[in-house]
């Protein structure tokens, strides 16, 4: 019987008769107040079998102690003409008795079978359910694919090398237009000269930068939204 024992436990006693003959059955308990057998006699077939079913009533179970509880089956060919079962058990010698004898083992379940019936009866998780029909509207912002992320990448590499490029010539302006003014505090005769290459360096670098950073920006939003 498997515990917990805090209510009844039911287990099937099957019973078969292999003779050719019809055979009665009585199955007794030295614990007739804790069980309940159903049925606990009758009649079998040949060659059929029977299920008793033993129903062990609640009780606080103490696993110090050892259960003493046994079951006994009695059979007897049954007579030509049966009316009373009593009599039949009353009448019969013990040379035609035949009995087996069965002990009651009760097992609680390990603190791993209580865990997994604790996560067996706990009810499966439901999903939150609109109760508007129909596809769900996709988001603008959507995970984009393998091939897209590369080329995104690669789009990158490309952007900064080219503002890297422009930072290498801007640092080249600028050390041009320093060696111009260089040149315009000793010969003043070249000072405007050094100012409009200054003067173009400088502003050429703002307007490229411009340039690069929109269509960085539009790349990434064409990307995105569409």
């Amino acid at each position: 019987f498997p515990g917990p024992f805090t209510d009844v436990v039911t287990t099937n006693l099957k019973l078969r008769n292999p003779s050719d003959r019809k055979v009665c059955f009585k199955v007794k308990t030295t614990a007739p107040r804790r069980y309940c057998v159903r049925p606990n006699s009758g009649i079998i077939d040949p060659g059929s079998s029977v299920i008793v079913s033993v129903m062990l009533q609640p009780f606080d179970y103490d696993p110090n102690e050892k259960s003493k509880h046994k079951f006994m089956v009695q059979t007897t060919y049954a007579p030509p003409n049966i009316s009373d079962m009593e009599a039949v058990w009353k009448e019969a010698k013990p040379d035609e008795l035949m009995d087996s004898k069965l002990r009651c083992v009760f097992e609680m379940p390990n603190e791993n079978d209580k865990l997994n019936d604790i996560d067996a009866s706990k009810p499966a998780p439901v999903l939150n359910t609109s109760k508007q029909d129909g596809p769900m509207p996709k988001p603008h912002s959507v995970s984009l694919n393998d091939t897209e992320t590369r080329k995104l990448v690669e789009e990158c590499k490309r952007l900064q090398a080219e503002i890297m490029k422009l930072t290498d010539e801007n640092r080249h302006l600028r050390d041009e237009g320093l060696r111009l003014r260089k040149v315009a505090h000793s010969d003043k005769s070249g000072s405007s000269t050094a100012l409009a290459l200054r003067d173009n360096g400088s502003n050429s670098l703002p307007s490229l930068l411009v340039v690069i950073a929109a269509i960085f920006i539009g790349f990434f939003l064409g990307k995105f939204i569409l």
